[in-house]
């Protein structure tokens, strides 16, 4: 079965080979341009960035497998082959990493991690106390699918006070829930940390506006390892600069990389990271992609599968 693969550039192919090889040595993986590949040959594909129209040239493909946990980058194509399945990237190991970012920023924000590497460049000692403990700080954490649970556990780990909100009701143990439209504005009022974890879909763009930051807490801060399209980037500049916030930390942005042009790079309230919170590891999404393959082989259902319904 011919797997092809567009992530990471050409030359992870071999690592890609070698982890696919120990997952399932059935695969025969192959590179997105490989000229020896016949198009009719291919079943099955991982991809970030597909350029428009060449998933619908695959005449036998079966299922795409997203590369990362979005896949707004496959849906972008206008001749997008909607009949197929698409599978969202998985697996305990990208929950786990992005517990461990979300929790880390959470950490960085209470503690005054941006202030301490602005010091640190200016070779200046200069001591100052954290205003609060993590038992004093709320988190509000927009989406709690298996991303948000997982992040949820580790926060109450290190003590932090979690709160949830979600389009439809979640039960997570110790996590107080909030649900639908109506809800939204009460989590808010109770939120000090508001960690966006929302998909990618025509009702959350530009939902982190400057009417939905108003309803923080003054002197909240923002952790944002949704997608770029939620944050109004202007709004958050002003809320920034006004005072209303206190910082923020910003993982992923409309247009990546980030331009040199952006005001986030040198904002001194603003942390940016280059869309590194949950990217899990080759062999991670080798073991996943190969067990999702194994499981539609004999009948059986698709994990992470993408919902047109719902846009995620």
């Amino acid at each position: 079965m011919i797997l092809l693969v567009k992530s990471g550039g050409e030359e992870t192919v071999p690592r890609w080979r070698a982890e696919f090889l120990a997952a399932d040595p059935r695969l025969d993986v192959r590179w997105w341009d490989d000229p020896s590949v016949r198009p009719g040959e291919v079943r099955y594909v991982v991809v970030w960035d597909p350029e428009p129209g060449r998933l619908a040239a695959l005449p036998n493909l079966r299922v795409v497998f997203s590369s990362a946990a979005g896949v707004d980058n496959i849906l972008r194509d206008p001749d997008w082959p909607a009949h197929l399945p698409l599978v969202r990237m998985g697996g305990e190991e990208q929950a786990q990493r992005m517990a461990e970012f979300v929790t880390w920023a959470c950490l960085g924000l209470l503690r005054g991690a941006r202030l301490m590497a602005a010091n640190q460049e200016a070779s200046r000692w200069k001591q100052f106390a954290a205003r609060h403990t993590a038992g004093e700080r709320r988190v509000g954490i927009l989406g709690l699918g298996n991303l948000g649970r997982a992040a949820a556990a580790m926060l109450r780990g290190v003590s932090f006070p979690v709160a949830g909100w979600s389009r439809s009701r979640k039960v997570v143990e110790g996590v107080e829930s909030f649900a639908g439209a109506g809800e939204l504005d009460a989590f808010l009022a109770r939120t000090d940390i508001l960690v966006c974890l929302l998909p990618a879909t025509p009702e959350t763009a530009g939902l982190i506006d400057a009417a939905l930051l108003a309803k923080l807490p003054r002197g909240a801060q923002l952790v944002n390892v949704g997608r770029g399209g939620h944050l109004v980037e202007a709004d958050l500049l002003a809320a920034l600069d006004g005072g209303h916030l206190a910082g923020a930390l910003l993982d992923v942005f409309p247009e990546e990389p980030l331009p040199d042009s952006s005001p986030f790079w040198w904002h001194p309230k603003v942390t940016v990271t280059p869309h590194v919170a949950s990217l899990p590891s080759l062999g991670s999404r080798a073991r996943f992609v190969a067990a999702a393959i194994a499981a539609h082989e004999r009948g059986a259902p698709l994990p992470n599968l993408y919902d047109p319904a719902r846009g995620y």
